[in-house]
């Protein structure tokens, strides 16, 4: 299941979903807007997406992902809009027979997400100052040039 929303995301249904008799593994990775990144405080972050660009590129992490590794179930849900400083903005859920390929999966899930989905986010800080920044970018590398990831 792929989905892109707007509403509060609930991990615990998306979670249940991915349960199965023959999987032994369940891994949940909830994405949350953290308040500190660095030393730049964050207060609420706005997620924009190219929504059918997203779901497509979205759909290809879950090939990919089943092309790799064992899955019985998968669930990527993705939020967009206004978030506040604790709020889920992604859930990756997935189950496998064994934990350690549940964990790879999980973790290729969310890497390949920040590296190839147009969805985008912006940082509003306490002093009323806001900054769209790129998936994966440190602080204090904004400002340059990104490099492009390895696949």
């Amino acid at each position: 299941m792929i989905q892109i929303v707007r509403e509060v995301i609930d991990p615990s249904p998306l979670t249940e979903k991915v349960r199965m008799r023959h999987c032994g593994a369940v891994v949940t990775f909830w994405g949350t807007v953290r308040e500190l990144t660095g030393e730049i405080f964050t207060t609420s972050l706005e997620y924009e997406a190219h929504e059918p660009m997203a779901l497509k590129m979205l759909t290809q992490i879950e090939t990919e992902i089943r092309q790799k590794w064992p899955i019985g179930e998968f669930v990527l849900v993705h939020r967009l809009g206004h978030l506040e400083v604790g709020e889920i903005a992604v859930v990756v859920a997935l189950s496998t027979p064994h934990r350690r390929e549940a964990f790879e999966a999980c973790e290729y899930a969310i890497e390949r997400l920040k590296q190839i989905v147009p969805i985008w986010k912006k940082e509003h800080q306490p002093d009323g100052t806001s900054e769209w920044v790129h998936h994966g970018v440190r602080p204090e590398t904004r400002n340059l040039p990104s490099i492009p990831r390895a696949s």
